[in-house]
């Protein structure tokens, strides 16, 4: 690892090296800078919150920034902006945007640059559920010289890839280990995590303690409206989110279904043709969630019991999922699901 250092850089994604309490983050925009960062840190805010046409109109200036560390947010805001707008294409310009970045000589002169790319270059991979171009082993080289918040994301980004290679013990556990161990609070990186661990917790069939986590997150999350990312991992958590949120909190669970639809579209527009897949694009979220858990191996009655519902209500979904997917049997079902 090269060891020249820039004492002038500043980290990317800002807001996320931010410790504050949850509930204050408001107050914590407030004192941020009135410069780039500043703005980003708004961008950042906008788009946690389901607002990505505003976290846009502020992050796209900073796209071909001469400052790294604000290019590197600004493609990273800009691409999962555009993915809840169904724009595919600024999607993959600004994933493109993020591609050339890493090539630029001070990225590879400065590792604390390379670290921040390789961070976001693996995250934005995992989000589309894509090969990552960084190794772990070359990641865990350069992580720690990352802040703790951004940390803590990068753990998100490990625990995500682990869910995908089907190690969901490592995934709960790196998760688990990051939370317990975190010296500040870091609200937004915090959602990630414990949402991540509901995910992993729900693919062993341990429904409480994947419960647990995601009310966790939902509590976070609550004070300063920070849905986003909730709704972007509806699939993975399987019905969690109806589960816990559908008594007590049906207007927000409409607003949020409301975020996954959208970001589902432009996800799908992304990943099927450039993966070659064909992950269902038809489907409610209801008939997705009941569809993943019966790929899983659950029965009629478990997933009744989950989310909630009737076992005739969930007789009906899948075979309203069956027939819009042209297919007749739970095994076909997954071809088209997030497995």
């Amino acid at each position: 690892m090269s060891q020249i250092q820039d004492d002038s850089w500043r980290f990317p994604m800002p807001l996320m090296c931010s410790a504050f309490e949850s509930g204050m983050l408001d107050y914590t925009l407030a004192q941020m800078p009135k410069d780039g960062f500043g703005a980003i840190a708004h961008a950042e805010a906008f788009y946690y919150r389901g607002l990505p046409d505003d976290a846009c109109r502020l992050a796209e200036p900073y796209l071909t920034s001469e400052d790294l560390s604000l290019r590197l947010s600004a493609c990273l805001i800009c691409a999962y902006a555009n993915l809840s707008l169904n724009r595919s294409m600024a999607a993959r310009r600004c994933l493109k945007y993020l591609e050339e970045t890493g090539k630029d000589p001070r990225v590879t002169e400065n590792p604390r640059a390379r670290a921040s790319y390789m961070l976001f270059a693996a995250s934005a991979c995992v989000l589309l559920h894509f090969p990552s171009p960084v190794s772990r082993e070359e990641f865990n080289s350069y992580a720690a010289l990352l802040p703790e918040g951004l940390r803590l994301f990068a753990t998100y980004a490990l625990a995500h890839r682990s869910y995908l290679e089907g190690d969901y013990g490592r995934c709960v556990g790196m998760a688990e280990n990051a939370l317990s161990m975190k010296q500040e609070s870091y609200p937004v990186a915090e959602i990630f995590l414990h949402v991540m661990t509901a995910v992993g917790w729900i693919n062993q069939h341990d429904t409480d303690r994947a419960k647990a986590h995601f009310i966790r997150a939902w509590h976070i999350a609550r004070p300063d409206d920070l849905i986003e990312m909730l709704g972007e991992h509806h699939g993975l958590l399987q019905g969690v989110l109806e589960s816990c949120l559908k008594k007590d909190f049906p207007q927000d669970l409409a607003r949020i279904i409301k975020i996954t639809d959208r970001f589902s579209r432009g996800w799908r527009s992304v990943h099927n043709p450039t993966a070659g897949a064909s992950v269902a694009d038809n489907l409610t979220t209801t008939e997705f969630a009941i569809s993943m858990l019966a790929c899983r191996g659950w029965t009629n009655d478990e997933i009744a019991a989950h989310l909630q519902i009737s076992r005739g209500t969930v007789k009906n979904r899948l075979s309203s999922a069956y027939a819009k997917l042209g297919i007749s049997s739970r095994a076909a079902l997954r071809q088209f699901m997030l497995l």
